[in-house]
């Protein structure tokens, strides 16, 4: 399900792909590491783009994680789910067309996602925001 731009709540709704940057930016912005946006459209049968990032503490993960769920609801897209392991070494929020792993280094290399969507077309964070 791909989300185009339709009004809800009379506010602009952004593209899955357009979201998927915005939050990538965001990432990079916080300091987020090795920030990977992945075109997952047609791979997945669950979402469109996955987020990837490498966070530098699980304090920082905790508060760059709900700043994504903070601008997906500022963009019309609210979280569906969000998961953080009992050790906060990865965080998952799901957007459902936009999915983002925030992970601690060493869990991050042993779940390798960027080699599990290798097929995926890599699309650049930005340097500057859209809005």
């Amino acid at each position: 399900m791909t989300s185009d731009s339709t009004t809800l709540h009379n506010k602009e709704t952004p593209t899955s792909g357009a979201f998927a940057s915005e939050v990538g930016f965001l990432l990079a912005e916080r300091h987020c590491e090795d920030v990977a946006i992945l075109n997952v459209t047609g791979l997945s049968q669950v979402c469109d783009y996955v987020v990837v990032a490498t966070g530098t503490s699980d304090r920082q993960m905790k508060s760059v994680a709900s700043e994504v769920s903070k601008l997906g609801n500022e963009k019309n897209f609210p979280v569906f789910r969000k998961s953080v392991d009992n050790d906060a070494t990865w965080i998952v929020v799901d957007f459902v067309t936009v999915v983002v792993h925030l992970f601690e280094p060493q869990r991050r290399a042993y779940y390798d996602l960027e080699d599990l969507w290798s097929d995926a077309k890599r699309v650049e964070v930005p340097t500057e925001s859209a809005t």
